[in-house]
């Protein structure tokens, strides 16, 4: 039997492939920082810890006591550093060691893959198309960075699926570069946006990315609505977006409360779907699952009849309820793209005003994208609307999640509060997020709608159901 150690194993990513690899009978051993503090009495049990245990992955203390011989391999993340005990001890064995993207490499090649890819949307699309093989009874497999919300509702990490059938959805990752290490059957590229990195490194990454598809005479489907990533397209029968030459053509699209309706057109095929999520981007995601679900053998009507009852996927724009009158909505926005189409998203079901609140991640990051966020951020904000007798969105800012390491701490949330102030927009800026969430809580009238976005905090989570009592107990 084959065996695994991963270190890093509650991360997100990690995870996901750890739970696959038990799911095909594969003995998988895995550390985190937090296991330690457990197992020293210092805490109590991890959720993420139990979640492992349940599944079959044997956790341990990030002290090298996990690493044993006769290992296949020691996993790593990016994010792994050399001092870590458990890769030094992986080291002292002789032990190979692989990265994360290398596993997941591997993996795919050994599978009929589908690898989604994009800066936005994702998880979203990793999810739908899972979602939509399992409806029509494919019994797939699915590695993905964010949890299905119905896997979730079982007890599970819902970031993973070790099916039986031959297909395998995966979410395949730029912000490290690791996405040319994939070569599916089916690729995605859903969106190019300045995120991590520059425009011009992202299209490098994406460019060999479609090589390596169309190398193999693999299928490679884009996005033909959005600029940079029809740059790639192999062909417009393969793609999707909103014009007539396309494969899979989305139209008369329109929103519903928190539904949208629109048709989909594919050869002679004229079809009505209904997805339960706002926004018209989770139409461009729900095309994007269509068109890949087409070419693994599912028929369009079957997409549509799946998608409608999609269950969605955790704080990817996931409405947590209306209280006192005034909905509450978690998001991962973090990019000035992702975040520009989550307020938009919200402005289509609010009844009245759109109070955001994001928690930029790294100081680094954030001055990075500091320029595109307050540029992004105020062309999605609403102005007072007379005739509707609405007042003006509000962008809501607190200080900027620190990870840790050595960072220079030349920026604040708080600066990108003065520039929209500067633009005519209304923002403001608290820097803690509890004193911020009063605020906004006080601020909220019957009708609007709070939205919440960041990413990598794993507090953010129980932040949003701090935000929710909050509402509950408002008057």
């Amino acid at each position: 039997m084959s065996s695994y150690f991963f270190i890093g194993v509650a991360g997100v990513g990690m995870s996901a492939i750890a739970q696959y690899l038990v799911g095909k009978g594969v003995e998988v051993r895995g550390s985190d920082r937090q296991f330690g503090e457990f197992l020293a009495g210092k805490c109590e049990k991890p959720k993420v810890m139990a979640q492992l245990e349940d599944c079959g992955v044997k956790c341990f203390a990030q002290d090298g006591s996990g690493v044993v011989e006769g290992l296949d391999a020691v996993v790593v993340s990016t994010a792994i550093e050399d001092t870590n005990p458990d890769l030094k001890r992986a080291k002292e064995l002789n032990i190979p060691v692989m990265h994360r993207s290398e596993m997941l490499a591997k993996i795919s090649k050994e599978a009929r893959t589908i690898a989604v890819s994009g800066t936005s949307g994702k998880s979203t699309v990793t999810a739908m198309i899972y979602h939509i093989l399992d409806y029509a009874g494919l019994q797939p497999s699915v590695m993905t960075g964010a949890g299905l919300v119905n896997l979730q509702a079982q007890g599970k990490i819902g970031n993973a699926v070790s099916g039986k059938g031959e297909w395998l959805v995966v979410e395949a990752d730029e912000s490290d570069g690791t996405l040319v290490r994939y070569e599916p059957e089916i690729g995605l590229i859903l969106n190019v946006d300045k995120d991590h990195k520059e425009i011009y490194e992202l299209e490098d990454i994406f460019l060999k990315f479609s090589h390596n598809i169309l190398d193999k005479g693999n299928v490679l489907i884009v996005n033909d609505a959005h600029p940079l990533a029809k740059k790639f397209s192999a062909g417009r029968e393969f793609d999707f977006g909103f014009e007539s030459y396309v494969s899979v053509q989305g139209t008369d699209f329109k929103s519903v409360g928190t539904h949208i309706q629109f048709r989909v057109r594919h050869k002679a095929e004229l079809v009505k779907f209904e997805v339960p999520l706002p926004g018209k981007h989770n139409m461009e995601n729900a095309l994007a699952a269509t068109a890949a679900a087409l070419r693994a053998g599912v028929s369009l009507h079957t997409c549509a009849d799946a998608l409608s009852t999609f269950p969605g996927v955790f704080r990817r724009h996931q409405i947590l309820g209306t209280f006192n009158g005034v909905t509450l909505v978690d998001d991962f926005a973090h990019n000035p793209a992702k975040i520009a189409a989550s307020i938009r998203s919200a402005q289509d079901f609010s009844e009245g005003r759109v109070l955001a609140w994001f928690q930029p991640h790294g100081f680094g990051p954030t001055r990075f994208l500091r320029k595109d966020l307050v540029d992004f951020i105020a062309k999605a904000l609403r102005p007072a609307d007379i005739g509707e007798d609405r007042e003006n969105d509000v962008m809501f800012f607190s200080e900027i999640y620190y990870a840790g390491g050595t960072v220079t701490r030349d920026i604040s949330a708080g600066d990108l509060a003065d520039d929209l102030i500067i633009k005519g927009c209304e923002a403001v800026y608290i820097e803690n997020r509890m004193e911020c969430a009063k605020k906004m809580v006080e601020y909220a009238k019957p009708g609007d709608t709070i939205l919440l976005m960041g990413a990598r905090d794993p507090s953010l989570e129980t932040f949003a159901k701090s935000v929710a009592e909050l509402l509950k107990n408002s008057k």
